[in-house]
């Protein structure tokens, strides 16, 4: 889709659209000068979300650390919580920080997989679609 926004001067530029690609061309009927419909070349890529791979990494440096400091056999002197308490902030920080390097991999890894495509404008439904 694509947005056509105003200039203080009074003239128009083209928008981006949802997926932040920019977009050029005629946005009023997405159609050349010639009447045939507009074509554009586009990268289309699986890309990773970041979120979900950090908080994956911090649950897992949770349970990393819950099984250091309750199943691993320690000194008495250190009481159990707070042995778990410090390696759940350093076990959880090293969590996210590999989740997002894993995150990091597979972005350059979706960025060598990425394929160029053609897009054609469909023309907008006249009232006569619209009734149909």
């Amino acid at each position: 889709m694509v947005s056509e926004e105003s200039n203080i001067d009074g003239t128009s530029q083209s928008g981006t659209s949802p997926s932040g690609t920019s977009q050029n061309g005629t946005a009023h009927n997405a159609r050349s000068e010639d009447g045939a419909p507009e074509r554009r070349g586009i990268t289309v890529r699986r890309a990773p979300k970041f979120v979900p791979f950090m908080g994956l990494g911090g649950v897992l440096g949770i349970i990393v650390a819950a099984f250091v400091a309750y199943g691993i056999p320690g000194d008495e002197s250190f009481d159990t919580g707070a042995v778990f308490g410090f390696f759940l902030v350093t076990f959880a920080a090293g969590g996210v920080l590999l989740g997002a390097i894993a995150a990091l991999v597979l972005d350059k890894v979706s960025v060598r997989r990425s394929r160029r495509a053609v897009v054609e404008s469909v023309p907008n439904p006249t009232v006569d679609d619209a009734e149909a």
